[in-house]
């Protein structure tokens, strides 16, 4: 017998802890080098664990909810195993440590020859809605379900089992993240509930927001843009655009770089607060919050002062497909001088953006408009966005925050101030 362990990857040194969501495959059954075995869930993002060889899972040490830590034994495999040997039955989930609350029942393991052919966001999906991977047709490469295979079958009525009652334990660390779980349903007959407990990632933004609004003294500022200058600019080059860099020329990449403009005229907007001392950053990393099945994710486009528009547009896209994919890495969500929220995508007129801590300012921006604005004495019909910043007061005075925001609206409205840096 040659056996190969199975290990938790790599953490960021800010996560310290992971929950095993459900294992692909069982003890006993064969496995092919680099097939993902399991799926981890952190509080930022979620890992695939691959099967670092080919033969037969030997034996899982760790269970479905487990809290598991970085290069943690997971599973054995034996390298010169058959498939269908009798295996070690799965150890029980582990106690999560003081910091978290124990591991709640995780979903029934799923059967069938599916079991290993659901895309993460899929998975996610999957497990809210009480279903199996061998209750939905996969229409992705191999077989593998994807969201929108979970989703048809939603639409399409596709039930599950009533699943038992989670029990959450009761005087659990207020840190504590909520582990895997089976939603609960309670039967009022019209008036039906349903008790789903949050995900590390959902209680994790939970915190940050809580910690964002207790620790910053969080002020917004308000501005108007006529975005004309700028539909008519990308109205005139879009094609060219396209066909020279093979992306579409979006308004985003005008909102970046209309920000970093405004960051050099004003470094505060781009420093963060560390105790008493006040750091200022000579690099300029911008998150754009982009939402995910799993719920707000905010990666981070490093050094977007060098980045050029097309590099700027194929780096968002990039950062959208893996967000629904799931595939989004613990490196590319962190840091961040400064963060734009789109909140217009979804047709928001007017928001108050909440500061990612340890930023110290996030830009809101809104729905394009057509709306009566009067210019020169006369009313004319412009298309307006609704800009917002907030920003921390302890360390920006509103004369920044002020001069900062109307920087990036008259970036905005004359673009060719970007060119030359005025």
């Amino acid at each position: 017998m040659s056996i190969v362990e199975v290990k938790v990857p790599q953490l960021s040194e800010s996560v310290a802890e992971a929950t095993m969501l459900q294992w692909k495959k069982k003890a006993g059954e064969a496995v092919t080098a680099d097939e993902i075995l399991i799926e981890i869930e952190t509080d930022k993002v979620v890992l695939e664990v691959p099967a670092p060889a080919s033969g037969v899972l030997a034996e899982i040490v760790q269970a479905d909810g487990a809290t598991v830590v970085a290069d943690q034994l997971i599973a054995k495999i034996d390298t010169e195993g058959k498939a269908g040997a009798a295996a070690p039955a799965p150890a029980a989930a582990a106690p999560a440590p003081a910091a978290s609350a124990p591991a709640a029942a995780a979903p029934a393991a799923t059967g069938g020859a599916k079991s290993d052919v659901a895309m993460p966001a899929a998975a996610k999906l999957l497990a809210d809605n009480g279903l199996k991977t061998s209750d939905v047709a996969g229409s992705g490469k191999d077989g593998r379900v994807t969201k929108g295979d979970v989703l048809s079958a939603v639409a399409g009525g596709a039930t599950a089992a009533k699943a038992p009652a989670v029990q959450i334990p009761t005087g659990a660390p207020k840190t504590a993240l909520p582990q895997v779980a089976a939603p609960t349903a309670a039967n009022l007959g019209d008036r039906p509930e349903e008790r789903v407990p949050m995900s590390r990632l959902r209680a994790r933004i939970a915190e940050r927001l809580l910690q964002s609004q207790s620790t910053n003294a969080i002020l917004t500022t308000f501005n108007e843009v006529n975005m004309a200058p700028v539909m008519d600019l990308r109205k005139k080059f879009q094609d060219a655009f396209t066909k020279e860099h093979g992306t579409k020329l979006g308004f985003m990449s005008f909102f970046v770089k209309a920000a970093v403009h405004a960051l050099k005229k004003y470094p505060v907007l781009n420093a963060s607060v560390d105790g008493n001392d006040i750091i200022y950053h000579g690099y300029f990393d911008i998150g754009i919050a982009v939402g995910s099945p799993r719920g707000l994710v905010v990666p981070i486009l490093r050094n977007a002062d060098q980045m050029s528009f097309a590099d700027i547009e194929k780096k968002i896209a990039e950062f959208g497909k893996k967000a629904q994919e799931g595939k989004l890495s613990i490196d590319e969500m962190t840091g961040g001088t400064f963060s734009i929220s789109n909140g217009g995508t979804f047709g928001s007129m007017l928001s108050t953006p909440i500061i990612n801590p340890p930023q110290s300012a996030i830009l809101g921006v809104h729905a394009t408009k057509d709306r009566a604005v009067v210019e020169n004495g006369q009313i004319v019909v412009r298309p307006m966005n609704y800009l917002a910043m907030s920003y921390d007061h302890r360390i920006i005075d509103g004369r920044e925050a002020v001069l900062g925001l109307v920087a990036m609206k008259e970036a905005l409205e004359d673009p060719s101030r970007l060119l030359f840096d005025i």
